[in-house]
């Protein structure tokens, strides 16, 4: 699909300098342009390949000033880096949008109901009763369990498994293996040492816009809703346990684990292998780092944590540079026990 280099600055703000009819197809980083792509120029280091990029054209700042010619034709934004980020979403969009029609096989459970626009891929199954809503794209081989609502515009890419119950939002994206209603982890010990399956009767409520990676498993609530609200981003193997709510525009690194019942605030970042309690809330804006541990709630909002378990980041770095310390310490601790030894001795 070709864009020309006006339609570009028009979807990003931008005004064109050079040619507005010319046209691109492609997307590359600024080293690699070729005739066809676009590309973009943000960090002053890269600006000498500017003067020697093959790119049809350019996205640079409103500001910035050449120091030799440029072949390419440049579209001026205020954030050169955010105008490309606009264009790559629009990319990707039309990318995955493109698909549409009915692949065979492919199964449409009794009584299901799927709007205009759709995509539904080989062996891609919907149960009964479920209702799709328009341009809803569903690659080859995944599964929608009965009872199922999705939005529009939303993508289930191959693998992605729904289970019965779930309700997914307007454009929202699952990606390949995510399992979205598989059982809470939910067990009660018995006297025999044996435990018993707590059946888990909920389901798993996905808002607007919210986008779950590869591999990633939200568990069904026990009785009510596991949430994630609007705009919140799942990486690639976080696991969501039952009951588990998560705020609006919340981001996720890869690995993260959350226990049952938690309630995650709006707004909070975690890094990759972040690990949070049962049954505690971690307050709004909340940014913790990798491999943090969450034992207890967190109140304050807007703050930073690092550390297993968590403490405030600037204290945690100071615990880190005590502790980088302690061999020395412990030597020179050892020296003046010996030192005491030697003059009570003598």
């Amino acid at each position: 699909m070709k864009f020309s280099l006006q339609q570009i600055a028009d979807l990003i703000g931008g005004i064109v300098e050079g040619d507005t009819s010319a046209e691109v197809w492609d997307v590359a980083k600024i080293e690699e342009g070729k005739p066809g792509s676009i590309s973009f120029l943000s960090n002053p280091k890269y600006e000498p390949e500017v003067y020697r990029t093959e790119a049809t054209a350019v996205v640079v700042a409103k500001d910035f000033t050449p120091s030799q010619p440029i072949s390419a034709s440049l579209i001026r934004v205020e954030d050169p880096y955010v105008g490309f980020t606009q264009l790559l979403e629009a990319y990707a969009q039309q990318k995955s949008m493109a698909v549409s029609g009915i692949e065979e096989p492919s199964f449409l459970g009794e009584g299901s109901q799927v709007g205009d626009g759709h995509y539904r891929g080989a062996f891609s199954y919907i149960g009964k009763h479920c209702t799709i809503g328009n341009n809803v794209k569903i690659y080859p081989q995944a599964y929608i369990g009965d009872n199922v609502h999705i939005g529009d515009n939303t993508i289930i890419y191959s693998g992605a498994k729904i289970y019965a119950d779930c309700v997914i939002g307007a454009r929202c994206v699952l990606h390949a293996g995510a399992v979205i209603g598989s059982d809470g982890f939910g067990f009660a010990p018995q006297k025999d040492g044996t435990y018993k399956t707590i059946p888990q009767l909920g389901n798993v409520v996905l808002e607007d816009d919210v986008s779950v990676g590869a591999n990633t498993t939200i568990d069904c609530a026990t009785l009510g809703s596991t949430l994630v609200k609007q705009g919140t981003k799942l990486d690639n193997l976080v696991q969501v346990g039952h009951n588990v709510e998560i705020g609006k525009h919340t981001v996720m690194a890869a690995q993260v684990g959350i226990a049952g019942s938690a309630t995650i605030g709006d707004q909070c970042m975690f890094g990759g292998q972040v690990g949070v309690g049962g049954h505690i809330t971690v307050a709004n804006g909340s940014k913790v780092g990798a491999q943090a541990a969450i034992p207890n709630d967190v109140k304050e909002e807007n703050k930073n944590w690092l550390g297993s378990p968590i403490q405030p980041m600037r204290e945690n770095i100071k615990s880190l540079m005590v502790f980088k310390s302690l061999p020395d310490l412990s030597k020179r601790v050892k020296q003046l026990e010996q030192k005491v030894l030697t003059l009570r001795d003598s």
